[in-house]
């Protein structure tokens, strides 16, 4: 594995799902990508800043935390917060991505809803897995989908393996216990989102040590988990 490409619905959604384990991958010396559809526009609670600041801010945020883990490449389509729908425009502008990175792997939402803990499966988190599915396959492999990505010079490729985050499904768990420091600082630059929540790393350890647990991990353990799909 050379090159992963998360794509994700808002900014802070791959640190709360994935952030550990792409903190490992990168150490690895794996070129990890962000996608974000949207820049979060509709997130935060401060009246006093307007939509368009808080997108500006929201980007910032995320390259911010995108450093934290080592990714520096990373990408916005601009899409409306809290409206997006698993279209075929989406497909397309995802696929057209994919082409771009040629990834070995694609980290996304998953497009279950989760019933055992609902905020995993916010409506944008849900259409996203699903367009991202679709844009692994069929969309970004075949060559004659989208014939405007041809034109643009963006040949077919085909991705091995999706992981879902956040869906109702696990049987893939990633021990992140040694770069746990890395997901909260990454978490951390989230100011906006993050500034009311009294105890993060409190929350995470919870949540993490959780997923770990049911894992079979040694106790103290922290893990993401992830449901891997393989798309071959």
């Amino acid at each position: 594995m050379r090159r992963v490409l998360a794509v994700m619905a808002h900014p802070d959604d791959v640190d709360f799902g994935a952030a550990g384990t792409i903190a490992l991958w990168t150490a690895q010396g794996v070129e990890v990508t962000y996608l974000m559809v949207t820049d979060g526009d509709a997130g935060g609670s401060d009246d006093g800043v307007s939509r368009e600041e808080m997108a500006a801010l929201r980007r910032d945020e995320q390259r911010a935390a995108a450093k934290a883990v080592g990714v520096t490449d990373v990408r916005f389509l601009g899409r409306p917060d809290g409206r997006l729908e698993a279209a075929l425009d989406l497909r397309r502008d995802i696929a057209r991505v994919i082409r771009q990175v040629r990834p070995d792997r694609v980290v996304t939402h998953s497009p279950e809803r989760n019933y055992r803990v609902i905020y995993p499966s916010h409506p944008d988190h849900r259409a996203v897995g699903a367009a991202a599915l679709d844009a692994v396959y069929p969309d970004a492999r075949n060559p004659y989908a989208f014939p405007e990505l041809r034109e643009e010079g963006l040949e077919a490729w085909t991705t091995s393996e999706v992981w879902l985050s956040g869906g109702p499904v696990v049987d893939h768990r990633v021990d992140v216990t040694e770069v746990f420091d890395r997901k909260v600082a990454a978490l951390r630059a989230h100011v906006s989102q993050i500034a009311q929540m009294d105890d993060l790393e409190g929350m995470l350890r919870g949540f993490l040590g959780a997923i770990a647990q049911e894992g079979g991990l040694p106790e103290g353990r922290l893990a993401e988990g992830f449901q891997v799909v393989s798309t071959v």
